[in-house]
């Protein structure tokens, strides 16, 4: 089931101050994007969901250090990504 995503702004900023510091990562964002409308739970996202501060949302892995944070909600009858931040491992905890 293909599902809607949905940019906020503060991952559309993160994710330009991430690309100009790491320009290949652009290539795998789109990847990892691409899977997330196909199959939010893909293995191959290494999903979690995350606690505390950011209860409800979860992470995927766009590669070793770079994570997606997303929640699942609503979008006109029918469940989207909404794509929250795009941080460092490091960054979340």
């Amino acid at each position: 089931m293909k599902r809607h995503l949905i940019n906020t702004s503060a991952f559309t900023r993160a994710t330009k101050r991430i690309i100009k510091n790491i320009p290949l990562l652009k290539n795998e964002l789109k990847i990892v994007l691409e899977i997330l409308k196909n199959d939010i739970f893909d293995v191959w996202l290494k999903n979690y969901k995350l606690k505390v501060q950011l209860e409800g949302s979860y992470a995927c892995s766009v590669n070793y250090n770079i994570r997606i944070i997303f929640e699942i909600v609503d979008y006109e009858n029918s469940e989207a990504v909404l794509l929250e931040s795009i941080v460092t491992h490091d960054e979340i905890y």
